[in-house]
């Protein structure tokens, strides 16, 4: 397991390091008994954003886990040195320089990077140590030559502690296998995809060569149907890519061709997003949802709220909340989806269907952790096992969590999916948001999904 993997890391490496840095600064104003005027707090806002982005793009944390301390440190104090000349060099532009204290910016200057250097350490810490209490990631290795035996040294290592290595595949003859790859050889590659599947294993290291390139490709396709995290040690050529990204394990180069969005700063402002929009939703709609419940106990006999079995982040099974529409509760084995005309679904719940104001409890998902606003659209539990079969690259949809709306179902494909094609389409739109996702691409797909409700024209 990396760091990367590790949320409390995460949240202090992008966005804590630039409130240490504003803290600090503020700590000195006070202690040298300066008035906090409005010039103080516009330097703090231009330090936030220029030290988030420095600190960011030289990515700390990777060096730290393999104990190069000294380089760790040099690389702190190397991006406050850039930071500092960047508000410098605004303050002499601006003319902004001369509305601050001497004593205070150059004590700043100095204490700054040690306060940011005890956090990280301290962060660092606190998240591979407190408690012991550390996620553990089963894993497994393609490939019993040098690469393979590398990156098993490195996860046997005491400072990959949350990994729990299962063995390796390979199909070459195992007499000639490096002596000091000792984990238990599992079979050969054509067998990874079942071993997963079985013993959800969580993450996947290929270290074969590029020469294997047919034998890559077919264990990927392979893997499409697990939402296991892949990593390719240490090149790799194009193949569907989802959120790739270079990474290190224990030093060693590794590129993740198949990852969630959502790690670090991008984590951060995802949940946060969803944790706002979803409180001020339902503090505006909540008249609306109390309307709606006495709607469907009157309109007929059952349950108010309607619990469904959805595939959630992971694969992860999680249970979503809607205003009943229908005269029943389809949960099992085999669930039909609504249909035009559909006789199961009652007047009442018609129009929330045509509204989508059925789905509206399932912002009390989205504040539980389950869902987010935007998202893949979660399917019936039955829905998914079929489909994983005939569509390709159909389970990483759950590398992120489920949305209440999504880039699918803006473009036409909201409600019945009564075709193979259609559901494929869904798919594509689905992966489409992995790779692409942004703040502003949530923000447009909430926007265009109100003027697709406001046509009435998909759901049933």
């Amino acid at each position: 397991m990396t760091e990367n993997d590790i949320p409390l890391v995460s949240f202090f490496k992008r966005l804590l390091d630039p409130a240490i840095i504003l803290g600090s600064l503020y700590l000195v104003i006070v202690a040298k008994d300066e008035v906090f005027t409005g010039n103080y707090l516009v330097l703090m806002i231009i330090a936030f954003f220029i030290s988030s982005y420095i600190y960011e793009q030289i990515d700390l944390y990777r060096t730290l886990h393999v104990v190069k301390q000294l380089g760790y440190a040099g690389d702190i104090f190397f991006g406050w040195m850039i930071i500092v000349a960047v508000l410098a060099l605004m303050g002499q532009v601006t003319g902004l320089r001369y509305e601050f204290s001497d004593s205070v910016i150059w004590t700043w200057f100095a204490l700054a990077p040690f306060a940011l250097l005890l956090s990280r350490l301290t962060a660092h810490k606190l998240a591979f140590n407190f408690g012991k209490k550390v996620e553990v990631r089963s894993a497994v290795i393609v490939g019993s030559n040098e690469p393979g035996s590398d990156i098993h040294k490195s996860l046997m290592s005491g400072s990959n502690a949350g990994i729990d290595l299962r063995g390796f595949f390979d199909d070459r003859d195992q007499t000639n296998r490096p002596s000091d790859l000792t984990s238990p050889y599992l079979g050969p590659i054509a067998e990874v995809g079942s071993y997963v599947r079985e013993h959800k294993i969580k993450t996947i290291f290929i270290c074969l060569p590029m020469s294997a390139q047919p034998r890559v490709l077919a264990l990927m396709d392979e893997l499409r149907d697990t939402t296991a995290s892949v990593y390719f040690v240490p090149d790799i050529y194009t193949f569907g890519l989802i959120q790739a990204r270079l990474d290190h394990v224990g030093g060693i180069p590794v590129i993740g061709i198949c990852e969630t969005p959502f790690t670090g700063l991008r984590g951060v402002v995802k949940r946060g997003s969803d944790i706002v929009l979803a409180l001020l939703i339902q503090i505006l709609l909540l008249p609306v949802m109390l309307a709606i419940a006495i709607g469907v106990k009157l309109s007929s006999p059952g349950r108010i709220i309607f619990s469904q079995r959805r595939y959630g982040l992971n694969g992860e099974e999680i249970v979503v909340y809607k205003f009943r529409s229908m005269a029943v509760t389809e949960d099992g084995a085999v669930v039909n989806q609504a249909k035009k005309n559909d006789a199961r679904v009652t007047k009442f719940g018609g129009f929330l269907r045509r509204t989508s104001l059925d789905e509206l409890p399932q912002f009390f998902n989205v504040l539980q952790g389950r869902m987010s606003i935007v998202g893949p659209r979660p399917h019936a539990v039955a829905h998914n096992e079929m489909y994983r079969k005939l569509i390709q690259g159909y389970m990483l949809r759950h590398k992120v969590k489920p949305g209440i709306t999504g880039w699918a179902q803006v473009n036409g494909y909201r409600g019945e999916t009564d075709t193979l094609d259609k559901m494929r389409s869904r798919i594509e739109f689905d992966l489409e948001y992995l790779r692409n996702w942004s703040l502003a691409l949530d923000l447009w797909i909430i926007v265009r999904t109100v003027k697709e409700v406001l046509k009435k024209d998909s759901a049933y």
